[in-house]
Formats: structure tokens, C-alpha cells, sequence
């Protein structure tokens, strides 16, 4: 079937100047783009005042871990309506593929964070996802989910053997078509992984031509991961880490989601900059994605530490404790930058939904209590679970230097929770990005080459990210004049997003969502 979209602004991922014209594609395939073209087609679709342009892709997702749920379309359909086509998993360190399917550790393979219903290999994976998929997903193999498999969250360095294990599931899983794999210092198991382990992880890797992705050890300028007292901050110190890794291993990098934690980092965007810029300058390939927001997910946790979490309720309850306590959680706020008015409460537990959406001194003034209480007792009642939303990740200056800046691409890094206060990440992130694209002056060939083009090149994604005759018919089209964010309402569907095509199949047509699993694995070649 030949359709036929007229009359377009066409921004093909490219980075050129848009121009007006047509684009026809037949099946999932695209046929012709440009000028005005005559071909007879089966349908037409009259795109006046809109731009066209590749299908979105999503620079980094976690969005492999729900494809086999029953429920699976309603963690893809809010990435659908902000017009995204192709998502790149298995970041952070976590995939849900790379182990074996008889592991004694199954509940550990998603770090806390995920559920893999079935771990499997690589090509059991493919199997399972054939069919399934209403986006398309481009796979990594997570460090941290292959190590899970092998040794649960034991922080005993891992044997030669067991390490040799780890790259034989690496090798499965890039030989059958994954495009590299990540690492995610932050968590468990990743966390424990020694040099020798994760140079090997990494040069395995690098022998596919496979790109690794980092979620650094520290996103601020202190944090629990190195000593309180060194001569860079924690974040440049993260970054450093993964420059060595990709210095040894021989492998291209993309350092995972750039951010600023805490109002004290960000000062430290020149240096962190001019880190990417001089290993660029060395011939090195390492690049960066960000957000759109100033805010991300975290755990309640994020200031409670370690040595009070370990007291009996007797201890704990102690006047001296409680004061070091008080001391501890001030110091951590101070030296970050961020205070309890950054923290919006996203999920607590079934039986206390009444704090959804408030902050800590907003619950803290409804109950009488003062904002450390209020805090604990969130802990306590969440029983160190919840979740909360932090601010202070940037800036507005930061958000529009990273976007100007040449080494970012785009991504959203959220999912859709199953209780508790939506991230907007998931929902509105994209639309967010044309908004202040519009806003800061950015040409809006330059916005779309970062969701498309640069981030295909930069994963080696093949057939996509352009609009070129021969590549798949993933397409978004978008009336600038529409669009729209509510941050008030996380969970809103953006404005502007008016139709979305996957492999040639319309799964949002005049911004009303159709569905469909129209995805594939997409495979390295």
C-alpha cells in the first residue's frame, strides 16, 4: 500500500535546512522524499503547515523490561503520542536478557528497579519480542543483569571463570545482533565489578564495534561513591571513570544522561564540557543525552544514610542519634544544593496515596510536623521504598547549552510506573524539547537531527533516523502551531503530535492514538 504525505514541511534528520515537499512510502518501506511528487498513491495525506520527520528516536529507555507483560501497551502508548517510533535498552546496566533462564537470582536481574518476567539469552529474547512490540527497540546487553544472573548482589570480585561466563553472554548477544552494552556504577550488582571485569566487559564489546553506555558512579558534586575529600568533585571524578573505560576497552562511549544533581553542580558544566571536548579533540568517540526537564526520578532514600538506616528502633530513637541524624541529612542538603522543597512524593505505598504529588513540606505542614519528621516517617511508612521526584537536576541556562551543544542527543530515561505519580518524563518529554527549541531560538532541523540522525549514527542504528528512499517508513509528523506540555499533569499526552507511522503502519493518525504492534528488535549489522 502506497501512501502519500503532502504539502510538508520535510526535516529529514539530516540537520538541513527544511524544506516544503512530499513524501511518499509504500509498505515500511520510503519510496520518495522531496518536491512535489506524482505517483499514484492509495492514500493521500494532506500535511499543510506540518513538519515531517523521521520517526523520534528515544536515546535512552528501559522500556525492553515490559514487552512480554499482558498489560505491555500501556508502558509504550504515552512514548507513541509524543512521536516516538525506536527506543535504545538495556541501559544503566540492566537488560532483561543475557542470563540464563534456570539463574537462582532471577528477582535481581532488573537491580530493584525492573521485573524480567522470563531472563533469557539474547536469541530468546528476539524470539519472545517478535510480534510484540509497538515501538521498535534497539538492544543493549546490561553488565549488570548478565552479572546478576551469575553472582546475585555478592560484592566478591568475580573468578576468571565467571567473568569468562559474563563474556560468552556478551558474545551471544552481539554476534545475534545487539549494538553494545552498558554499564550502571550507581547500582547493584554493577556497582561491585572490578577493573579486571569491566575492562573485559568492555573490550568484548569493543571487538563488535559495539558502543558502551555509562551511568556514572556520582551525578553531583559529593555523593556516597568516593571519599568526602578529593581533589575533584564526585561528578568530574564519574565522568573520569568512564574515560578510562573507554581508553582501555577501546570502545565508543556515550556517558548516560548528563545531569547536574543539586544547585552546588552546576557550576561544574564548563569542566564537564570541556572533558567531552578534549577526549573528542584525541580522536576519542564520546558523546553524551540529556533531559528536558529539571527534574528526574529518585529514590526517598537519596539523603537517608547508611549508618542510621543500620540502627535498631531503640538506637535510633536516641536524642544524640536523632541529632547526628539532623546534622547529617542538613550537611547532604548543603553541600548538594537541594533542599526538602525539591522532593515531590511519587509513591509511598498502597495504603498512603494521600501524599501522591506533594512535597516534604507540604505533607509536613498538613500533619503538623516538621520537615526532617515528616521526612522519616515517609521512610518509615514506604519502609525505605519509596519513590520521590528531585529537583535541581539543572537549570535553564544548562538545559539550553546542552541542547545547543554538538555532542547531545535526546532521551527520555522514564517508564511508565504502575502506582504512585507519574514521571512527564514519559510522557511529554519530546514535545518539551520542540517547545524550548522554539523558545531559545534553536532551528528546528537542528532539534530534530538530535532525536533522529545524530542518535542513529551515534548507536549505528541502520535504516533509520533519516528520511531517505530505501529506509524504514517510521515517521512523525508534528504541527508546531499545537504543541503543548502541562507540567502540572504529568501523565497529559502533549499537544502537536499529529501523526506517528512504525515500520510503515499508523499508529497515531490526526493525534488520536490507534495502536498496533508495529516494532521490531531492530539488529546490528
Amino acid at each position: 500500500m502506497k501512501t502519500l504525505f503532502k504539502n510538508g514541511m520535510i526535516v529529514d534528520g539530516s540537520g538541513a535546512k527544511p524544506a516544503v515537499g512530499d513524501v511518499l512510502i509504500e509498505d515500511d518501506r520510503i519510496l520518495a522524499v522531496g518536491g512535489t511528487i506524482r505517483d499514484t498513491a492509495d492514500r493521500v495525506v494532506d500535511i499543510t503547515g506540518c513538519e515531517i520527520c523521521p520517526g523520534l528516536i528515544d536515546a535512552h529507555s528501559h522500556n525492553d523490561f515490559f514487552y512480554d507483560r499482558e498489560d505491555a501497551e500501556k508502558f509504550y502508548k504515552p512514548f507513541i503520542e509524543q512521536g516516538i517510533t525506536t527506543q535504545i535498552t538495556g541501559n544503566c546496566s540492566f537488560s532483561p536478557f543475557g542470563v540464563e533462564p534456570d539463574t537462582p537470582y532471577r528477582d535481581k536481574i532488573g537491580g530493584g528497579l525492573f521485573d524480567a518476567k522470563a531472563p533469557c539469552s539474547f536469541a530468546e529474547f528476539k524470539a519472545r519480542a517478535g510480534g510484540k512490540l509497538f515501538v521498535n527497540l534497539v538492544p543493549l546487553i546490561g553488565q549488570g543483569s548478565v552479572r546478576a544472573g551469575i553472582a546475585g548482589y555478592d560484592p566478591t570480585p568475580l573468578t576468571p571463570q565467571q567473568i569468562e561466563q559474563e563474556l560468552a553472554h556478551v558474545r551471544e548477544a552481539m554476534e545475534g545482533g545487539a549494538f553494545g552494552g552498558s554499564f550502571g556504577f550507581m547500582y547493584e550488582p554493577s556497582r561491585y565489578a572490578r577493573e579486571d571485569e569491566i575492562t573485559a566487559f568492555a573490550r568484548e564489546i569493543a571487538k563488535y564495534n559495539g558502543i558502551i553506555t555509562i551511568h556514572p558512579r556520582a551525578c553531583s558534586i559529593v555523593s556516597a561513591d568516593y571519599p568526602l575529600l578529593t581533589k575533584k568533585s564526585h561528578l568530574e571524578l564519574g565522568l573520569d571513570e568512564a574515560v578510562e573505560i573507554m581508553h582501555k576497552a577501546g570502545c565508543r562511549l556515550e556517558y548516560s544522561h548528563l545531569i547536574f544533581t543539586g544547585q552546588r553542580s552546576w557550576k561544574l558544566l564548563d569542566k564537564m564540557l570541556a572533558t567531552f571536548y578534549r577526549e573528542q579533540k584525541k580522536g576519542n568517540p564520546i558523546a553524551y543525552d540529556n533531559y528536558a526537564f529539571h527534574y528526574g526520578a529518585s529514590v526517598i532514600t537519596v539523603v537517608f544514610p547508611e549508618w542510621y538506616a543500620s540502627l535498631s528502633k531503640e538506637e535510633a530513637a536516641k536524642p544524640l542519634n536523632r541529632f547526628k541524624l539532623q546534622l547529617t541529612i542538613l550537611m547532604y542538603r548543603k553541600v548538594l544544593g537541594i533542599d526538602w522543597d525539591d522532593m515531590v512524593i511519587a509513591y509511598i505505598s498502597d495504603e498512603h496515596p494521600e501524599y501522591e504529588g506533594k512535597t516534604i513540606p507540604q505533607a509536613a505542614a498538613e500533619e503538623g510536623l516538621s520537615n526532617l519528621d515528616m521526612y522519616l516517617k515517609l521512610v518509615d511508612l514506604s519502609k525505605r521504598a519509596g519513590s520521590i521526584y528531585l529537583g535541581k537536576y539543572y537549570n535553564d541556562e544548562i538545559v539550553r547549552r546542552l541542547m545547543e551543544d554538538e555532542l547531545s542527543i535526546f532521551m527520555t530515561d522514564a517508564w511508565v510506573e504502575e502506582k504512585g505519580l507519574q514521571n512527564i518524563a514519559a510522557f511529554q518529554t519530546f514535545p518539551q524539547f520542540f517547545l524550548l527549541g522554539q523558545r531559545y531560538g534553536i532551528p528546528v532541523e537542528k532539534i530534530v537531527r538530535k532525536m533522529t540522525g545524530a542518535t542513529a549514527d551515534r548507536f549505528g542504528i541502520p535504516e533509520r533516523g533519516y528520511l531517505k528512499a530505501g529506509y524504514k517508513a517510521d515517521l512523525t509528523v508534528i504541527d508546531p502551531r499545537a504543541l503543548k506540555v502541562d507540567e502540572k499533569k504529568p501523565d497529559t499526552r502533549p499537544g502537536g503530535i499529529v501523526h506517528v507511522y512504525v515500520n510503515g503502519t499508523p499508529v497515531l493518525e490526526n493525534g488520536q492514538y490507534l495502536g498496533g504492534r508495529a516494532g521490531e528488535v531492530v539488529l546490528k549489522k
